[in-house]
């Protein structure tokens, strides 16, 4: 694993986080961990995507499919144990360097930045326009912990569990993200 592996996301300014990880190239690859619902159903949701401006996304969350290490969903996401659909549009797409969508109805807006290095790829995730500290922690937990498992995917390794990863970052982003 790299120096980026586990690195915090990063609070840029009220209801933005930043996180970056280095990954196993090529770009290409990267690209289709992010668009090929397939491939993005091992890391994140699966669905379809249109890869142009206005295109519409459907991400469906079902977390407990996203490990072999078998745990129970934390009481307060119960209501989603059996999966959540969850609507986006496309609002910059350059393939392979930039995806943003919004994410869904809350008027927030993810970006997926890549810039290749050498062999490897660092991806640049910002999550800006977060409604309230709530979220904001909620949302750190859970791309920090769904890019853990990207990295497992890119590095060939077996899928980190997924509700005790997420609980330990958001105990984490409790303590990280100010009043």
């Amino acid at each position: 694993m790299t120096a980026t592996t586990e690195r915090h996301g990063v609070i840029t300014e009220a209801g933005t986080i930043v996180f970056e990880r280095l990954l196993p190239g090529p770009i290409e690859r990267v690209w289709e961990f992010l668009t090929d619902s397939e491939k993005r159903g091992r890391w994140l949701a699966t669905g379809p995507m249109d890869e142009h401006v206005g295109g519409k996304v459907e991400l469906f969350f079902r977390h407990k499919d996203l490990s072999t290490i078998h745990e129970q969903t934390p009481e307060r996401y119960k209501s989603i144990e059996d999966g959540v659909t969850l609507r986006c549009e496309v609002t910059a797409c350059r393939m392979p360097h930039l995806l943003s969508y919004l994410w869904g109805n809350d008027g927030s807006e993810v970006t997926f930045e890549l810039m290749p290095e050498g062999k490897q790829v660092r991806l640049t995730l910002t999550h800006r326009r977060l409604p309230d500290r709530k979220e904001s922690i909620s949302v750190a937990s859970g791309w920090h912990t769904h890019l853990g498992l990207l990295v497992d995917q890119l590095n060939d390794e077996r899928p980190r569990a997924f509700w005790s990863t997420f609980e330990k970052f958001y105990r984490d982003y409790e303590t990280r993200i100010p009043e």
